[in-house]
């Protein structure tokens, strides 16, 4: 289907473009908000007629939109979540959580704007992007952890999933260290490999022994 956009659509065009796209993705989204409008000649007659006032229109709410932005841009939101040992959530973390979120904090933000493409399900913090206008993108942060003190942790830089993987492999690595001592050895005992040419800690003491023998012989 051919339509004229009435404001920017990512990856289609800007306002007042004339695009092919899928009659679903017309009838089902661009349309029904008012995205756009069927691009027979009637409609394009309708809207050249009105470009000017769209065109202004659309241009305050994009500095609307950018002034608001600079308040929300970079705004932290923290959750506190059950997660298992390796940091998986027992759930996720939505659209409406980070909506909740940034409300709580004083923004107004409609969940429509809020752009997440799947919930997310780990600890750490996350990139979540808010679009308060066609043109106007901004960045906030999804701090997901299991208490305050781990979220202060991320808030820091602290990369608390990566610090958890290496605190397990070190215990996995100081476990199999325990199991390889002999179990035969008494608690401080030496292992007889460790002495000079092989020789036991009996055979080293008598040579000792022969030796100052020898000496005192002589």
């Amino acid at each position: 289907m051919d339509i004229i956009l009435l404001e920017r659509v990512e990856k289609l065009g800007s306002i007042g473009d004339v695009v092919t796209v899928k009659d679903g993705y017309a009838r089902n989204f661009l349309l029904p908000q008012k995205k756009a409008l069927r691009a027979n000649d009637a409609n394009k007659a309708v809207f050249e007629a009105n470009r000017e006032r769209l065109e202004k229109e659309n241009a305050e709410k994009r500095t609307e939109a950018e002034s608001a932005g600079q308040k929300v841009a970079g705004a932290e939101v923290i959750l506190i979540r059950a997660a298992s040992n390796t940091g998986q959530l027992y759930g996720s973390v939505n659209v409406r959580d980070m909506v909740a979120g940034l409300t709580a904090q004083g923004h107004e933000i409609d969940k429509k704007q809020v752009i997440m493409g799947a919930p997310i399900k780990t600890i750490g913090m996350h990139d979540v992007t808010v679009a308060l206008h066609p043109e106007v993108h901004v960045i906030v942060k999804a701090n997901v952890a299991r208490s305050d003190d781990e979220a202060e942790l991320q808030t820091q830089g602290v990369d608390v999933l990566a610090q958890m993987f290496e605190d397990e492999q070190r215990e996995i690595e100081e476990a199999a260290a325990a199991n390889t001592r002999d179990p035969s050895l008494e608690p401080g005992e030496i292992p007889e490999e460790l002495f000079e040419e092989g020789a036991a800690p009996e055979e080293a003491a008598e040579g000792d022994d022969a030796e100052a023998t020898g000496e005192s012989e002589g």
